[in-house]
């Protein structure tokens, strides 16, 4: 069966906690891909700042035609358009753009299979943990402490540092949290590596499960020195886009997590590659935000991970769609009854 049309629309959700002054709202973009006996399949893209209308338009314009007579077999079509698209560039606004057609296509595989997704990808486990995670860093410090105490009830929660009230910062929470609530911190890269040793030799005593992009996403040889300096675990890879660069983090030992954003490293074909190369180093794969879809591959994967909730950031918080395909609970995602993957987005907000 083959491709014969691909349609998308743009949504802008605003954001019930904006991550900041300058995200006020996440972008996504829905893309519907129409086979030649008229079954579809829904994809997405999504950038919660910037690149989106760079993304539809790639989606409109390049991968329309590239993909129009292909077969509709993810791996294949996968292929063909990396390798078309490498011109415009080896990650970022190309895999983004791929993501929504690879996503489809594997919505229609499982649609065709008369399956959901975790079951055509091989369910492991019947269910997921789940940590509350917030984008926070400014946030006051009772504004914290309060999201903090929201989550008391799920078994981790993630915060931002990277401010020079940090040790307060963390001190508060885990007290908020208890002792036997893991507790994470993520950087978002904002420290170099004298930075991050300084910063996680005072912080290490909150009892850190894992400290996430300490450093550039790039600087490979900078994680590979911390990681073996510091004894907290190192999670990276959101802001990774290929296969290759998460090779050399493996390779390098810079990592003992890795985190692939399944939008940003172009769907889901390639996080399945991702995750089976990091199976190989003993490296577990924690698929990054995006819980309606990660939560699903989360049950398929070869190593048990968490999911993370940011609060009030999915899809339905934010009205895209009617139903979620999954439950997000302090006990345990775990998928609800459906075929695909399940993701159907509302016709509001959008624009062709």
């Amino acid at each position: 069966m083959t491709i014969t049309g691909l349609r998308t629309v743009l949504h802008r959700a605003e954001l019930p906690r904006p991550w900041g002054p300058d995200v006020p709202a996440n972008h996504v973009i829905a893309c519907e891909l129409t086979l030649a006996d008229g079954s579809v399949g829904t994809g997405f893209s999504w950038t919660p700042k910037i690149g989106a209308r760079a993304v539809q338009a790639l989606l409109d314009g390049e991968i329309a035609e590239l993909v129009t007579g292909l077969p509709a077999h993810p791996e294949l079509v996968w292929d063909h358009l990396w390798s078309s698209l490498r011109e415009a560039g080896g990650g970022g606004l190309t895999t983004i753009a791929l993501a929504a057609v690879d996503i489809a296509l594997w919505d229609l595989r499982a649609l065709r299979a008369g399956l959901g997704l975790a079951d055509l990808l091989g369910r492991r486990r019947d269910s997921v943990p789940v940590y509350g995670s917030g984008v926070n860093r400014h946030y006051s410090l009772p504004e914290l402490v309060q999201q903090a105490r929201r989550w008391a009830c799920y078994p981790a929660v993630k915060i931002k540092v990277g401010r020079p009230d940090d040790i307060e910062r963390v001190a508060a929470v885990r007290e908020a949290i208890g002792p036997d609530v893991l507790l994470m911190i993520d950087a978002n890269q904002r420290w170099n590596l004298p930075q991050a040793r300084r910063a996680i030799a005072l912080l290490e005593p909150f009892g850190l499960h894992w400290v996430e992009e300490p450093l550039p996403a790039d600087d490979i040889d900078g994680l590979a020195r911390l990681r073996a300096l510091v004894d907290v675990p190192i999670a990276v890879g959101e802001s990774n886009y290929t296969s290759y660069e998460f090779r050399d983090l493996l390779a390098a030992g810079a990592c003992d997590i890795v985190q692939p954003n399944v939008v940003r490293v172009g769907g889901i074909t390639s996080l399945l590659r991702i995750a089976e190369l990091a199976r190989t180093y003993s490296i577990p794969t924690y698929p990054h935000l995006l819980p309606e879809l990660s939560g699903q591959l989360a049950l398929a994967l070869p190593l048990p991970c968490m999911v993370e909730d940011v609060e009030d950031a999915s899809f339905a918080a934010l009205g895209l769609v009617a139903a979620s395909p999954v439950e997000l609970r302090p006990g345990g995602l775990k998928v609800r009854d459906h075929l695909g993957h399940g993701i159907r987005f509302q016709p509001m907000g959008g624009r062709r």
